[in-house]
Parts: C-alpha cells; structure tokens; sequence
C-alpha cells in the first residue's frame, strides 16, 4: 500500500531537505546528551556530591524524561510536532547550560530534570518527524535516524573526553556545546515538515485531534512491550557488561569496557544497514530475528570461556538489539489506533522503551544479589525471546487495521 497517498505533495529535494533535517535533531540529540554523560564526574566534583547525592541528581533526569515524553506527546499532537521539537531543542541547550552553573544541589537536580524533560519531550517529537518524513518516503528510514543518534552520542562522548582531558570547565564546554546547538538548529527549522504531516492521509481530521488520550490499540501495546524487552538489555548492557567481563572473565580493568564499545559500535552500523534489510524482509521478521541474534548473542557472552568468544557475544547482541526500538516507534506511528494521535501512539511506546531502560540496571543488580551476575544477566536471554514471540503478535494486531 502506498503510504504518501492522499498527502500534499512534495518534491524529491523537499523531501531531502526534511530527512536531512531530521536527522541532524536525531545527530544533535545524542551530542546534547553525551555531552551531559561525559561530564557527570566534572559535576559530580564541582558540588562535591556523594554517590547517594549523585544518584538522586540522576534519578532526576531520567524521571524529567519519562514526563517529557509524555507531555511532549500531547503537545504535539495539540500543536504540531515540528513546533514541539524546535522548542524542546532550544529548551534542551539552555537547560545544559543551566546545568554548568547549579550552584546548589536542589538547583543541579531541578536543572537536570528540566535537562530530561527536554529530552524526552524532543525525543517523542523528533520521532513523530521522523515517521511523517519515513511516510513520505514510503519506505523504511526511521533506522537510520537512529544510527544518526548513535553517531552522535560517540561524537558527544570523544569530545567530552577530549575536553576533560585539557580540564576544560563546564561552562564553556555546554554552553559551547550549546550555542553551536542552537545555532545549527535555526538553519534546520525550515527544513522540518508541518504538522499537516504528522498524522496519517486518513486521519489528517479534526476528530484524530480530539481524541489525543484515546486508549492505546492492543498493537501498541504489544509494541511498548517489545521496546521496554529491548531497551532492558540496553541498560543492562550499558552498566553491567564491564563489571561481567572484569569479574568474572577476569578480563582486567582495561579490556572490560571494550565489551560495551563493540555493543555500541555494531549498534550504529546495523541501524545505517536496518533500514535496507527492512524493506527487504519487513518489520515484523526483522524484530522477531533481533530478539533472536540478540538471545544468541548474549547466551555466547554467558557461556564463552575466551575473552575473544565474549567480545564476538557482544557484537551479536548489537546487531540484535540495534533495529528493534526504532521499528516499534515506526509501526506504532503507522497504527495508531483509534484515530490516535501519532505523537502520543510514539509517546506510549517510547514511555514503556525508556522505563525499561531505567529498569534493566537495577534488576540485574537485585537479582545478581542473590543468584550470581551470569544467572541475572539470564534475564535478558528471556527478554529477547519474549521479543521475538511478540513481534508475531504485534504483525497480527497491525493486521486487523
């Protein structure tokens, strides 16, 4: 079915300019972000904060985000996504700014919140631009918008270490950051599609409009499931990987990180090939494979008695988990049920991805207390199969629209 009928026309280089432009919100959105990442110490000793202290900064963050994303839905939904986004992306440059200069711990907490809430409110727009130019295209794209976030966050992440290195201050590393940000930003504006384009040709009507807290379809459902499945072994990877290989492949403290690197590295590269194996084999397979290869991957981790075995894991459990969280937020764009707004259907499914995400970690702690780190890390086998039986689901839900 052709998916750019019924819309307003737009010509080839119109259609270019807008993918170019999302894409750079997407590359921007994880400089901003690794930014903040990469300096977490330098805060963290500026307002000489305890390991406590500093967790309830960042609980902070990732609780402003769930919110922003939440009501950044609805914003969207009530006043255009390509508002939404440029207001979030601005917001989330002061806010990085504000950050450097907290003087106090009550006002570093308030800073970082509104630092999420900014994210999670660009985020949700920046996707639903996403799906509206992936629409036009009619075509899978939204992958590689994703793997521009990637890019970025490696590029955000070099140039913090770079500057911490030369014991740059904070100030002017964000609000250098910042400016060039915002700057860039006001060249892409222009770029962006309106908000005729963010719903559907076929609920492109008042009636979608009004409807903006509809109960979310059992397909998005499902896909909120499949992304909170995913983006668990995220985290998990993210803060669990280098202790597992130090402690208990006895890698050393200098080869444990390389696990993540890998995971992060094919990340990016299956995300700028997902889209291609997208069209070729459609969503539905490519998650139910992504939970598999994903699964595989980390049971080669689990049982590998060489570093080398372990590293290879790794890589497969990139390749698996890379394309999953982008195609639930493309298939909950393209089914919104009920006349939903797309904004908040992307909102739903993102709201479930990034709980999981805050969860995988502590999960994984609490349940390693008892069982032992390899056993906990088990979990994710799980998950990921969980993933690959719901993707099936969620093509049958899709079906009945």
């Amino acid at each position: 079915m052709d998916q750019t009928a019924g819309m307003h026309p737009l010509s080839l280089a119109r259609r270019r300019w807008a993918r170019l432009a999302v894409a750079f919100l997407f590359f921007l959105n994880g400089v901003l972000l690794a930014t903040w990442a990469a300096r977490i110490p330098a805060v963290q000793a500026r307002l000489a904060l305890a390991p406590a202290l500093l967790g309830s900064v960042l609980f902070s963050g990732a609780a402003g985000a769930l919110a922003g994303m939440s009501g950044g839905g609805y914003l969207a939904a009530r006043y255009g996504s390509r508002r939404i986004v440029t207001l979030a992306t601005f917001s989330l440059c002061v806010m990085l700014t504000l950050v450097a200069v907290a003087p106090s711990l009550p006002l570093l907490i308030a800073s970082v919140a509104l630092l999420g809430a900014s994210s999670g409110a660009m985020d949700v727009s920046m996707n639903t631009q996403g799906v509206a130019a992936e629409r036009l295209y009619g075509q899978p794209i939204l992958n590689s918008f994703h793997a521009c976030y990637s890019l970025g966050s490696l590029a955000g992440s070099l140039l913090g270490g770079l500057i911490a290195g030369y014991d740059i201050p904070l100030l002017p590393h964000f609000s250098g950051v910042a400016l060039v940000g915002a700057i860039l930003t006001l060249c892409c504006i222009p770029g962006l599609l309106p908000s005729s384009h963010d719903q559907p040709a076929g609920e492109r009507t008042g009636e979608a409009r009004r409807v903006i807290f509809a109960r979310p379809s059992r397909a998005t459902l499902v896909l909120g499931l499949i992304a909170f499945c995913s983006l668990f072994g995220e985290g998990a990877m993210a803060d669990w990987s280098a202790l597992y290989l130090n402690n208990n492949l006895h890698s050393g403290a200098g080869l444990a990180p390389i696990g993540y690197a890998i995971f992060s590295v094919m990340m990016m590269v299956s995300r700028s090939v997902g889209d291609a194996l997208t069209a070729r084999l459609g969503a539905a397979l490519m998650i139910h494979l992504g939970g598999l290869l994903a699964a595989s991957g980390l049971a080669l981790v689990l049982l590998a008695p060489w570093l080398v075995l372990a590293f290879c894991g790794f890589a497969l459990i990139g390749c698996g988990l890379s394309v999953i969280f982008p195609l639930t937020l493309s298939s909950a764009g393209r089914f919104a049920g009920q006349g939903q707004a797309t904004s908040t259907a992307l909102a739903a499914v993102a709201t479930c991805g990034y709980t999981g995400l805050m969860a995988g970690p502590p999960t994984i702690g609490f349940v390693a207390s008892f069982v032992g780190l390899r056993l906990a890390l088990g979990i994710i086998i799980l998950l990921s199969l969980g993933i690959s039986l719901l993707a099936g689901a969620a093509d049958r839900q899709q079906a009945r629209h």
